[in-house]
């Protein structure tokens, strides 16, 4: 029996294995398929507070687990496949065996959703981001294209107009999901280039490791172009975590928790942190700040039942 099991190992996870940790809880983290979560694909961090050179994201997340292990927190390698949340103590399976928990806190993050190219994928952290917040100052005055047709294609371009000499704006269709007043704000902006009707097939050049261009295909034509380009952002959403706990847990049309009230899901005993509720910021700081809400959460619950 654990007093706490935290799903995921990224900023949230491992913030909050620092905080129970240091409250004597022992708490199990179940590292997860990805473990180190989204820092673990990013190269250059240069907004994580205490590092006024910049730290490498797997060493961020890395030293966040170090410090936790120092004060009790025991890590596992492995994911969580089901979970029965109808009663206390929770039910997990993870490798295959059950494990039970009084108390719960979901920090399995979110998934950017991606092209799927293979030189896309192997580009990652080297030119390839889907974080604009993350990685723009790194694009000043360079090329930047932004795949994608929604709110978030929007603001990403329209925010990396900031540092890149000109981003152009690549979608599939002549029509867009964004809001319009988010579209009428990139149109707007002379430094934006909406490239229409068209997809990406490749992203060069993965023989140097770093981003130098693309290879488009117009989707109406069916004519292919090369273009130079320096930072590629792809920005057609995320998706959470939280397929094990449909059902049981409330989530919102696109798979994300929904809050009752600081960390708190619709199950007493069950906690959430970082980016598997939080559609809008995404960010390591934040979800470091939820993973330490998360665990103050849990311990005075725990305290409140004599445990």
């Amino acid at each position: 029996m654990h007093n706490v099991v935290i799903i995921g190992s990224g900023c949230a996870g491992n913030t909050a294995a620092v905080y129970t940790a240091r409250a004597g809880l022992n708490p199990l983290v179940i590292k997860g398929l990805e473990a180190g979560g989204q820092l673990s694909i990013t190269s250059e961090v240069e907004n994580f507070p205490g590092f006024p050179h910049g730290i490498l994201g797997p060493e961020l997340v890395e030293n966040m687990k170090i410090q936790a292990e120092r004060f009790g927190a025991v890590y596992l390698d492995g994911e969580v496949t089901e979970a029965d949340l109808s009663k206390r103590p929770f039910r997990l399976k993870v490798n295959s065996e059950w494990i039970e928990t009084r108390t719960l806190i979901v920090a399995s993050g979110a998934k950017a959703r991606w092209l799927d190219l293979p030189s896309e994928q192997k580009l990652i952290g080297r030119g390839v981001s889907s974080c604009a917040t993350c990685d723009g100052f790194f694009y000043r005055d360079k090329e930047i294209m932004v795949v994608g047709g929604g709110d978030s294609a929007m603001e990403e371009a329209n925010f990396l107009t900031r540092f890149g000499r000109r981003v152009a704006l690549v979608h599939r269709r002549d029509t867009f999901r964004s809001s319009k007043i988010m579209l009428d704000r990139a149109m707007a902006n002379p430094k934006i280039e909406f490239i229409l009707n068209t997809a990406v097939e490749e992203v060069f050049d993965v023989s140097k490791g770093e981003v130098t261009g693309v290879r488009l295909r117009n989707l109406v034509t069916g004519e292919t172009t090369l273009r130079d380009v320096d930072g590629f952002f792809v920005a057609i959403g995320h998706i959470p975590n939280t397929k094990i706990f449909r059902g049981q847990l409330d989530l919102d049309p696109d798979g994300y928790l929904i809050s009752h009230g600081g960390a708190r899901t619709n199950i007493h005993g069950v906690f959430h942190a970082g980016d598997v509720q939080d559609r809008i910021y995404r960010q390591a700081i934040t979800a470091a700040g939820a993973g330490c809400m998360a665990a103050i959460e849990t311990e005075r619950l725990l305290e409140e039942e004599g445990h």
